[in-house]
């Protein structure tokens, strides 16, 4: 069974420390729901578990199936069955798309993936995301709007096959239609594959679209609740005073996120 545990970690960026003693266990077909005001952690936990250098682990563990993550360069992570949908995803002029995921699928096979089975399973996920026909051929993500480059995001999510997906407010952006296209593709991956799978988001319908088996509401750098969608529909209700007043936490102020790029997690040398 595919599990990924990080125990006790602490990551720091640029002299501040922002996750301060965090435990977390995915287990593969789960679906975790990672709460909490903009500035503690959330988005800093995903970049440190795909191994963006700005974020320096200063203690603890990540494993999958008991393999050190840390030890992996960001292609390796790739390679074993990590994927992080990026809130920002970047532009990358000269690359198309199908050349793109061609070789970032490529990188984590021993044979190569024939061309005709490539185009065939590419058009199949176009049309599943109601992507434009001439997605496969624009170079990657460049002149796309939010909500195609969010939805390319989980194009490249169901061709690569991960084994534990990471979601960073992957629904930001997207409006009612484009969001249920996205929640419908992520389900029926999940309950095909058995992924496990990590989502930060705001919004509550969201949630309700991928119903998680787990919920987490991170503070302070570290999670301080733990439930099911019952805790999602409460912080939805009630927000986090509750919680910083039961833990007696001072919350992180809000502040614009600053975007986290790398890529879009497929293999690194794949991309280059």
């Amino acid at each position: 069974m595919t599990q990924l545990m990080i125990k006790d970690l602490f990551v720091n960026v640029e002299g501040k420390e922002i996750l301060k003693g965090l435990d977390l266990t995915i287990n593969e077909g789960e679906t975790h729901a990672l709460m909490g005001p903009n500035g503690n952690g959330k988005s800093t936990l995903l970049a440190a578990i795909m191994g963006n250098p700005k974020y320096t682990v200063t203690k603890g563990s990540i494993t999958l199936d008991g393999n050190d993550v840390l030890t992996m360069e960001v292609d390796e992570r790739s390679r074993v069955g990590l994927f992080l949908g990026m809130q920002y995803p970047s532009e990358v002029s000269g690359v198309t798309n199908s050349d793109f995921l061609r070789a970032a699928i490529n990188a984590r096979l021993d044979k190569p993936i024939g061309l005709f089975s490539f185009i065939k399973e590419m058009e199949k996920t176009i049309e599943e995301l109601q992507m434009k026909p001439d997605l496969a051929h624009r170079f990657l993500n460049e002149g796309f709007s939010g909500g195609e480059k969010k939805r390319n995001e989980i194009v490249q999510m169901k061709m690569l096959k991960p084994r534990i997906a990471m979601l960073d407010e992957i629904d930001s952006g997207l409006d009612v239609d484009a969001l249920k296209i996205v929640a419908d593709a992520v389900n029926a991956m999940q309950h095909e594959y058995a992924m496990g799978l990590l989502v930060v988001s705001h919004y509550e319908r969201f949630y309700q679209l991928l119903q998680p088996t787990h919920a987490h509401v991170l503070l302070d750098g570290k999670i301080v609740e733990s439930g099911d969608m019952k805790l999602v529909e409460k912080v939805d209700q009630e927000g986090y005073d509750w919680l910083l007043e039961k833990y007696g936490i001072t919350a992180a102020k809000e502040k614009k996120k600053e975007p986290v790029r790398l890529g879009s997690c497929a293999a690194k040398k794949a991309g280059s």
